[in-house]
């Protein structure tokens, strides 16, 4: 679904479990208020833009389309009232729910879909989730420059009826329908605000439960208001949510106590602290942290050797263990464990994938193939750097992996640290050596990791390149699409080539950690896609 902050953890703990019991916390606002520590800046509430975590979970909860992703991933009717499929499961007609408003009162229609959906494949708008359309008819060739946006295969039959027509089946079709890329846009408001359009709370317009106040685009606090404009505005139970970003989860934890914050993130050494409160939660999610080498700009990072070596000389058990300490655990590949099972034999897919090489820890075998590699690229020593976030975690990240590297003979790093928009920005432009990168699964299917990796997709930010690779994941894509055994195979046999090859160098499976009012209830979390829904949410 979108790219992850290396900054919800941090610094070492500031205060106790005693201090926060001392503290006799009497639980969230009771004016239906509450407020939440984010732990990096929003870089963007376009539609057609987002692709980070920050950003999905606003645009999730102030803008809605066809469905809203339930507990346990299952599909509720939202704009849509009814859904029929064809007999073949190529094409889609909805039904759109009458009188629904934009908070400029104007009404949501079946083309207002229309439009966001173009928009965002319109190779003008270089939306890095475009290739997510990919099985809506026409969607490659327009990606590939071969037809106009136009020719996208959605229209609206009047006001209420979308239709869409598919190139091939797209066994998770449903599920993209609750991400944000698929919502409606208005027209009217993208062209009002021009290049402005979702760069602050004031230059769009909403849709879903709550409206967006207070962001500038620059400034670190916000609030979701509950909208009096949104169809189903009775069931929404809270009148604000304020959001603070927080990048130091000690500070955190410390506004937290003095009931500053209802909800924080908190790092391994505060979980320690906290794990027997009340208050406590932890969600592991399905995203995965792993390096990309740059093979674009730096021509000694097409030689495997040189990325296998860095890989070995990682030991993931110790960095989970004793730097993250949160519940994490070490990647064993791109695809998050206990995300999808084989629809034989029910085998989570992670394990079936099975790569040893990929995460294992071996500093001999590393300072070896460092050497060999770097006689090959007529090297003496190997000095890059490693870029990262600037936040706590993200710190002691690059810190870890330098050190672990460095005990390879000839290597040395140095370490950026800056800003999460920042980051992805120079992750998207090639203005980095390795990257510390993260993926979360936008629905729960494997191709939700494996289709960043093709040659041509715009978040493969290493440009690794893999010729068999591509050539699975088209038929898991098209001639296999609606075989699920074979398209599995092909999936696995994928991830398999990506590991074996180094295309990335994963580093482990993510895990939430939270302080939370446990008098806050209802709030609706999946693993993958939109992680927190927040329409049900009430204070008891």
């Amino acid at each position: 679904m979108k790219f992850k902050t290396v900054g919800k953890l941090g610094a070492v703990a500031l205060a106790s479990a005693f201090i926060l019991a001392a503290c006799g916390n009497k639980g969230a606002d009771s004016d239906k208020s509450v407020s939440f520590q984010e732990n990096s800046e929003l870089a963007t509430l376009d539609p057609s833009k987002v692709t980070d975590v920050v950003g999905m979970t606003q645009l999730g909860n102030t803008e809605e389309g066809l469905y809203r992703i339930g507990k346990d991933n299952k599909i509720e009717n939202a704009l849509a009232t009814s859904t029929k499929v064809s007999d073949n499961n190529k094409q889609y007609t909805f039904t759109i729910r009458k009188g629904t408003k934009w908070s400029n009162g104007d009404t949501v229609t079946a083309k207002d879909f229309v439009y966001s959906w173009q928009r965002t494949v319109n190779p003008k708008t270089a939306s890095q989730y475009a290739y997510i359309f990919s099985g809506i008819k026409n969607a490659d060739k327009i990606a590939a420059g071969k037809a106009n946006y136009k020719t996208l295969g959605v229209k609206a039959e009047g006001n209420d009826k979308l239709v869409v027509s598919l190139d091939r089946p797209i066994p998770y079709f449903k599920l993209l329908m609750g991400m944000p890329q698929f919502f409606p846009q208005s027209e009217k408001a993208v062209e009002k605000y021009g290049s402005k359009y979702g760069t602050s709370a004031s230059t769009t317009v909403y849709n879903g439960p709550f409206k967006l106040e207070g962001w500038t685009g620059s400034n670190l606090s916000w609030k979701l208001v509950k909208n009096n404009t949104y169809w189903d505005k009775s069931a929404v139970k809270m009148d604000k949510i304020n959001y603070q970003v927080v990048k130091d989860s000690g500070t955190a934890v410390n506004m937290y106590n003095s009931k500053k914050l209802d909800r924080v993130y908190i790092n391994g050494d505060q979980v320690k602290n906290y794990k027997n409160s009340k208050d406590y939660l932890k969600y592991l999610m399905a995203s995965t942290f792993y390096l990309e080498f740059n093979e674009k700009k730096d021509k000694y990072f097409q030689n495997e050797k040189i990325r296998e070596a860095l890989s070995l000389a990682v030991d993931r058990s110790q960095y989970t263990n004793k730097v993250l300490g949160d519940g994490s655990v070490p990647a064993t590949g791109l695809t998050s464990a206990g995300l999808a099972k084989d629809p034989k034999t029910g085998k989570d897919f992670a394990k079936e994938v099975d790569v040893p090489s990929a995460s294992e820890y071996d500093l001999s075998k590393a300072k070896k193939l460092m050497a060999e590699g770097l006689k090959e690229e007529g090297l003496k020593t190997l000095n890059f750097q490693l870029l990262s976030d600037d936040t706590t975690n993200g710190k002691a990240t690059t810190e870890f992996l330098q050190a672990a590297w460095e005990k390879i003979p000839n290597v040395k790093v140095s370490l950026s640290n800056i800003p999460f928009k920042n980051r992805l920005a120079n992750s998207a432009s090639g203005k980095f050596d390795v990257v510390v990168s993260a993926w979360g699964a936008d629905f729960s299917d494997p191709i939700s990791f494996l289709q960043l990796f093709t040659s041509d997709n715009s978040l493969n930010n290493g440009k690794w390149k893999n010729a068999e690779y591509d050539k699975l994941i088209n038929a898991a894509n098209t001639t296999d699409a609606g075989k699920p055994e074979a398209r599995w195979n092909d999936m696995k046999k994928a991830e398999q080539i990506l590991l074996k090859d180094e295309g990335i160098a994963p580093l482990y499976q993510q895990a939430y950690s939270f302080l939370q009012r446990d008098n806050i209830k209802g709030i609706v979390y999946n693993s993958a896609g939109l992680n927190f829904n927040f329409k049900d949410m009430y204070v008891k």
